[in-house]
């Protein structure tokens, strides 16, 4: 029985205590206790034994996220009590890459606890009462992952995340229904899919399938319904596009593109590691046959993640692992438990906040969008305005290199576009299928807002972009040009001749 009473929390920080204690949330809106009282009826139901009083004096769990006041007040570009790899010694870097990765909520560290130490047995051992008890929490999670979204426990298949997900919905998919002489051989996505979709798709074109790249509406990121429809053939197999895109957040039509993949008979695979738990999903009004999910995008632990297969009309994989034949023959290997009850916990938590969530992200979304276009000359926002998720924006800075500017930002966690292709120096293929040009696309930056972000972490860097851009600009001829008039498309740049 859980008795619950909520009161103010002026802490900055997360901690997670149970029992009698209390669980304190990383929100400034203002941040809210919840105070528990629980009586537990097994081991294996018991929480981690650390309390409240204990993390208050254990300096490993003070507040981190403060910003220093020298950072804050002082002209310095810099702070000069950083540690290694830019984090501060008096508090680390605000964090706004939520589109990256999501912070473990306290609250699945505690479902999780109990299955890291004391049970600890193998769910696919069912001889002895280890393995029953993993096996009955796996279940459990695989139950609330599937009520999240609408569909069945047994369509739930547990992965090490989306990449894996994607990777067995696409090559699955494609060898199963393409391996006979007559089989079907077409694959459709688009340009501007994760780059685990686009790369698994040249995989297939490597054996000899076709595979369409539909091109994206520019400025906006969607894709053209009846060009899709044109691209659809006998032999198309599946249909390949992601939810929302992790870069720009433009939202795809899905309930548009699961009906006419069904009214075609061509299965649909959608991408969702960008929307579960942020927006409502139903695998079944939205005509969805697989969906790749992630834990790690939705406060849960990385690792692990999910694969929805649709069993009516059923939809057939062929494996891209073999072994024991786990997870209905077509994710072999032993399940990390632990991980499955943190992934389970994680969407339950999701279900029932995210009314609240999404408001608070709206929120602080059109905060910071208001913040940059009323302070800041020359930006342009990336993506659909419109059809979009308001945790996701991107911006380009013109007349600012967008390395140099992430440089300057070093007391701020963001990205200069996907965090699995941050690495290159080429422009960002995403934008560049927008029609965004390379100067404009070197110059963008990636926000990402969550369940934890804060009024105060949005004012501080929107205080820190007008500085930073400002500086850079200054110290940049053609944002001089610009400002004394000059048409800089009109200029004839010469070129050394060779």
């Amino acid at each position: 029985m859980i008795g619950t009473a909520i009161v103010r929390c002026s802490r900055r920080f997360a901690f997670s205590a149970v029992g009698s204690e209390a669980i304190c949330s990383f929100r400034s809106r203002p941040g809210y206790v919840s105070a528990l009282s629980r009586t537990f009826s097994s081991p294996s139901d018991s929480p981690a034994t650390l309390t409240a009083e204990q993390m208050e004096s254990d300096k490993r769990y003070a507040g981190t996220a403060e910003v220093p006041e020298s950072l804050l007040k002082g002209g310095e570009e810099s702070g000069s009590q950083f540690s290694i790899r830019g984090e501060f010694k008096e508090g680390r870097p605000a964090y706004l890459d939520m589109s990256a990765t999501t912070p473990l909520d306290p609250r699945v560290l505690d479902a999780m606890a109990p299955f890291m130490i004391g049970s600890y047995g193998n769910p696919h051992s069912r001889t002895h009462m280890y393995g029953w008890e993993a096996e009955r929490v796996v279940e459990k999670a695989r139950g609330q992952v599937a009520e999240l979204i609408g569909a069945s426990p047994k369509e739930i298949v547990f992965t090490s995340g989306a990449t894996e997900s994607n990777n067995l919905s696409i090559k699955g998919a494609a060898h199963f229904y393409g391996k006979s002489k007559k089989g079907k051989r077409h694959v459709i996505t688009t340009q501007t899919e994760h780059k685990c979709v686009l790369d698994s798709c040249r995989f297939l074109e490597q054996e000899g399938y076709d595979v369409t790249y539909l091109p994206v509406q520019t400025a906006t990121g969607r894709i053209d319904m009846n060009e899709l429809a044109s691209a659809i053939r006998d032999d198309t197999i599946l249909v390949s596009i992601m939810a929302i895109n992790n870069e720009i957040g433009t939202r795809q039509p899905m309930e548009e593109i699961g009906k006419l993949c069904r009214e075609r008979k061509v299965f649909f695979h959608c991408d969702a590691a960008q929307m579960l738990g942020k927006l409502p999903i139903d695998v079944n009004s939205m005509n969805i046959d697989l969906m790749s999910m992630s834990s790690h995008k939705v406060y849960g632990p990385k690792g692990v993640g999910a694969l929805y297969v649709r069993r009516r009309p059923r939809v057939r994989l062929e494996p891209i692992f073999s072994g024991g034949g786990q997870e209905r023959g077509l994710r072999s290997g032993t399940l990390p438990h632990s991980l499955c009850v943190g992934f389970g916990a994680a969407c339950d938590l999701a279900q029932k906040e995210m009314p609240f969530d999404s408001q608070w992200i709206e929120y602080l979304s059109q905060r910071l969008q208001n913040g940059i276009e009323q302070r800041i000359p020359e930006v342009m926002r990336n993506g659909d305005p419109e059809h979009n998720y308001p945790g996701c924006l991107n911006y380009s800075f013109a007349y600012v290199e967008g390395e140099s500017l992430l440089m300057a930002l070093k007391n701020l966690a963001v990205s200069s576009g996907s965090a699995c292709t941050s690495a290159s120096l080429e422009p960002s293929y995403v934008l560049r299928a927008l029609g965004v040009d390379d100067e404009l696309a070197h110059s963008s930056l990636r926000f990402g807002i969550g369940r934890f972000s804060t009024e105060e972490e949005v004012d501080f860097l929107l205080d820190l972009l007008e500085k930073h851009v400002t500086r850079l600009r200054e110290m940049s001829p053609l944002w001089e040009m610009v400002q004394e008039g000059i048409d800089l498309k009109e200029i004839q740049w010469s070129q050394d001749a060779h």
